[in-house]
């Protein structure tokens, strides 16, 4: 989805792109918080259909790095591009318009709101309230079945569920996802991450970050290590960091 980006200053349009087209790429990040540099240069890619795991201990970056790619927090230096296109300094609002989709930790719902008006507040990306809720019933059926309930008394699990169906009503090119895991049980996340590979099947660019490899290893396409604000080592997971994640990443559980 990607037609009518034309800069950080010009018209954000939505991204639309073959598979293996590289939809998101971080080119030599570097960021930081209060003149604390975080990212050292990183480099990351994210082709259409594909999903890249984001690993790392606590402390490593792995969230600045998603905020920078959703143009949440800004890069100090390098390049952020979208279908090839440079959008360094775009605003969040315009890359949101463009197709990018963040999912922070912690799930991101209304507690206060039930589950039909966490999805309603969705129309403003143009679809119809029926449609959005046709569509996340349709992938999440029990949330059908909690229509009426208040988003705060659901289940984690059903929380990372109404999450998602929010973010998918903007019909995402790249979808970034924080610690979909945090605080739910193994059977739960590998639930939900079925469903991420399956939101990847239909051409959408999916960055994932985790703490847990074990948690998204088994759908990644590609997998990174970022230490210390440093990708140390990236590649096939079965291939390149299996055998060698536990010397790696500090907090898998291999």
């Amino acid at each position: 989805m990607l037609t009518g980006l034309s800069g950080p200053t010009g018209p954000t349009g939505p991204i639309r792109s073959a598979k293996t087209q590289t939809l998101l790429e971080l080119s030599e990040i570097r960021a930081g918080h209060e003149g604390i540099t975080v990212l050292h240069g990183v480099d990351l890619r994210v082709a259409a259909g594909q999903v890249v795991a984001l690993l790392g201990p606590n402390g490593a970056g792995k969230t600045t790095t998603l905020r920078v790619a959703a143009g949440v927090h800004p890069a100090d230096s390098g390049r952020l591009l979208l279908g090839g296109r440079d959008v360094t300094g775009v605003s969040p609002r315009d890359l949101a318009r463009a197709g990018v989709c963040l999912i922070p930790e912690g799930r991101g719902v209304f507690p206060n709101l039930s589950v039909r008006d966490n999805l309603r507040m969705m129309t403003f990306t143009g679809r119809s309230r029926g449609e959005i809720e046709e569509l996340a019933f349709a992938r999440f059926p029990v949330l059908a079945q909690r229509a009426s309930q208040t988003a705060g008394t659901l289940s984690g699990g059903e929380q990372q569920m109404l999450a998602l169906a929010r973010g998918l009503a903007t019909d995402p090119a790249v979808l970034l996802l924080d610690e979909l895991s945090m605080g739910l049980a193994p059977l739960i996340v590998g639930r939900l991450y079925e469903h991420v590979a399956e939101i990847a099947r239909q051409g959408v660019a999916v960055l994932v970050v985790e703490q847990f490899a074990t948690a998204v290893l088994g759908i990644a396409d590609h997998a990174a290590v970022l230490v210390r604000g440093r990708v140390r080592r990236q590649g096939p997971p079965d291939d390149v960091l299996r055998a060698e994640l536990s010397a790696l990443y500090l907090g898998s559980a291999s």
